[in-house]
């Protein structure tokens, strides 16, 4: 009981934690503090989080792996989702707020612009990952398929990177930053399934 009781608390933490970004940018909408180009500050922090909360997913596991605590396990998913939230929030944004749901500037950014294209193919990467994160599709597509489409998590962190890289122009040292994290992890993780072959 102790042990359900301190999950839930975790989970509802994580939650909460979670949706202290959007708060964040209400707040700062409704005091003025989103600069002089509100539209592309709120584009710019709805991409940061997309990446760090699917960094932040993708940590439970070596952590898991590694040092053998359970508890972030939990909390994967809900990471996970949020990390497809922000990335829905970050595209509708744009294509609502920033470009008016003009459909032809759409398409045009899509096919001229690299970094939109690329973003765009992340986030459609990252539908299917949400849409089976529950554990009816587990149980439905079997525990071996369920986690081989999952590592589509990380085709999705190299997209986002670059998105990010080609995106911004001047100031590259937060890309830097995601692509060294996501390094890291990808090493951890090769490093654990090499040892597990060879174990």
């Amino acid at each position: 009981m102790f042990a359900r009781n301190k999950i839930r608390i975790i989970k509802a933490a994580t939650f909460l934690l979670a949706c202290v970004p959007l708060a964040k940018m209400a707040v700062d909408a409704l005091t003025g503090n989103l600069g002089a180009n509100p539209i592309e500050m709120v584009l710019n922090r709805l991409g940061f989080w997309t990446l760090t909360f699917l960094a932040l997913s993708l940590i439970p596991t070596p952590v898991h792996d590694w040092l053998h605590v359970a508890w972030p396990i939990k909390v994967r998913r809900m990471l996970g989702l949020f990390a497809f939230a922000y990335a829905t929030l970050h595209m509708l944004w744009y294509a609502g707020v920033d470009q008016l749901f003009d459909l032809h500037l759409l398409a045009e950014d899509a096919t001229k612009r690299k970094f939109m294209a690329v973003g765009f193919i992340a986030w459609l990467f990252l539908v299917p990952l949400a849409v089976t994160s529950t554990d009816g599709w587990v149980r439905r597509l079997g525990y071996l398929r369920w986690k081989r489409l999952h590592r589509l998590a990380y085709v999705v962190a190299v997209l986002g990177t670059i998105h990010f890289f080609w995106r911004e122009k001047a100031d590259t040292s937060r890309p830097f930053l995601f692509a060294a994290v996501f390094g890291l992890l990808f090493l951890v993780r090769a490093v654990t399934y090499f040892r597990s072959q060879t174990s």
